[in-house]
């Protein structure tokens, strides 16, 4: 853990200043620090939906940076896009102000309340969201940080200042997760991604174990998973969710659908109760799971969680319905590594459209540099795949690096699959206007800018 984040108290009011305060996770840390009656200001380079809620919680927020902002400021949060030549952290240093980073702020507020850490190489956002619900409706009043929106709330962060429970979604990407200091962890898979920081899957495996350890409450590890069962195995006092026999909260009779899945949980061989979550997919039955165990590790009843569960109404961009046209269903998702791109597919098989077209936009060279091959079954559950170019999220292109490698991958093991590669966006609309039929699916997967396309295509933008 960094030094400077032992001598931080956000016990008591202060001055924060927050450089980046639109993007999604200072945002979030943001809206928090107002709840927690902080005096915020903050910069960003354009106004945006995140900008605004800010304002409305009584924050000053500055567009453009300038050493200016920064003021009278105590502390000085940075996002991750915010480099160390910024004039607000300079202007931040030269007046001896703290410089902190957006992992050392939410250390700082974890230290406050009993925090239940949810990390893994997905699922985290929705595993985060069904656990903060179900704990709301169990009566324990937990305040929250989650990195995606809760459709019920329409927000990803709350503070409540009645309960003791912490609920975070911990980013595993730069290593900043073991830093939390959390009471309990959640941990729903482990592979392979951010090598570009980690350098090796043993160095991402000894992380996450270097995370459960640090716990001293419930360890919630999916044991379904390849890595985390692995992980389960060496952890003795942990507690374990999946549709394994061995599971201590055990999955049983699952039911998928289009648009929900049923499914019982036992614990230890007794029924806990029968779950209908109207999301579907197998992934999100292990998600709920994983909230539900915890939940009850915490004290819940069981009960109140199901029945929150029931009313569960999803996570923007996770198999999100974006609507219909022309009797084309168009559904959105994050999933942009390849058991995700696997898993919303599987998901979306059972709704038993005619026919599922993919539409799939790789996310950073660096990534698919790394992971193209790991894609050759990702499409299988899919009736035609269309791929577009790499979405570069600030990287610069590397040399042989594109879309092709995973087209090349599919085709080597599906030598007939039909897949077209469609790289430039105009040429795409173009091209699924003339493919789309009737009673399709039109499933847009990536973390990138193809989220737009859905409401593109419908309200024939371009």
């Amino acid at each position: 853990m960094h030094s400077v984040v032992t001598k931080i108290d956000l016990s008591a009011p202060s001055q924060i200043h927050l450089i980046g305060a639109g993007g999604a996770g200072m945002n979030a840390i943001g809206a928090v620090l107002c709840e927690m009656g902080h005096h915020v200001t903050g910069s960003d380079i354009r106004e945006s939906g995140g900008v605004t809620r800010l304002r409305a919680l009584g924050a000053k927020i500055m567009i453009g940076h300038s050493s200016a902002n920064v003021a009278n400021s105590q502390l000085v949060a940075r996002s991750t896009a915010i480099s160390d030549d910024n004039e607000e952290v300079l202007e931040a240093k030269s007046v001896g102000a703290t410089v902190l980073s957006r992992a050392d702020i939410l250390a700082a507020i974890c230290k406050l309340k009993v925090t239940i850490a949810v990390a893994g190489t997905h699922g985290k956002t929705t595993t985060s969201s069904m656990l903060s619900l179900a704990l709301v409706s169990a009566g324990l009043h937990p305040s929250f940080i989650i990195g995606g929106d809760l459709n019920e709330i329409g927000s990803g962060s709350v503070w409540d200042s009645d309960g003791d429970l912490f609920v975070v979604e911990a980013d595993e990407s730069d290593g900043t997760f073991t830093q939390l200091g959390a009471h309990g962890v959640v941990i729903t898979n482990i592979e392979c991604d951010h090598l570009d920081y980690y350098g090796s899957m043993e160095a991402i495996k000894d992380a996450f174990e270097d995370f459960a350890c640090a716990a001293r409450g419930p360890k919630i590890i999916c044991i379904d998973d390849a890595g985390a069962g692995l992980l389960a195995k060496k952890i003795k006092d942990c507690t374990t969710y999946g549709e394994h026999l061995d599971s201590d909260y055990r999955i049983a009779d699952v039911t998928l659908s289009r648009y929900s899945s049923t499914f019982s949980i036992f614990k230890q061989g007794e029924l806990l109760g029968d779950c209908e979550l109207p999301v579907p997919g197998l992934h999100n039955i292990l998600n709920a799971t994983a909230a539900v165990a915890t939940g009850v590790e915490l004290g819940a009843e069981p009960e109140k969680i199901i029945s929150a569960l029931a009313n569960f109404a999803g996570v923007a961009r996770r198999f999100e319905f974006r609507g219909e046209s022309d009797g084309v269903t168009f559904v959105d998702d994050y999933a942009h590594l390849p058991t995700e791109v696997e898993a919303a597919l599987a998901a979306a098989r059972a709704g038993n459209w005619n026919r599922i077209i993919a539409v799939f936009q790789p996310h950073r060279y660096s990534r698919t540099a790394e992971l193209w091959n790991e894609f050759r079954h990702s499409f299988r559950h899919a009736d035609h795949l269309v791929l577009t170019e790499v979405y570069a999220a600030g990287e610069e292109p590397q040399p042989g690096v594109t879309s092709d490698l995973i087209l090349q991958a599919v085709l080597a093991e599906y030598p007939s699959a039909s897949i077209e590669y469609v790289p430039q966006r105009a040429s795409l609309k173009t091209y699924l206007r003339k493919y789309l039929e009737s009673g399709d699916l039109c499933l847009t997967m990536g973390a990138g800018d193809l989220t737009l396309l859905p409401d593109e295509l419908q309200h024939r933008v371009g």
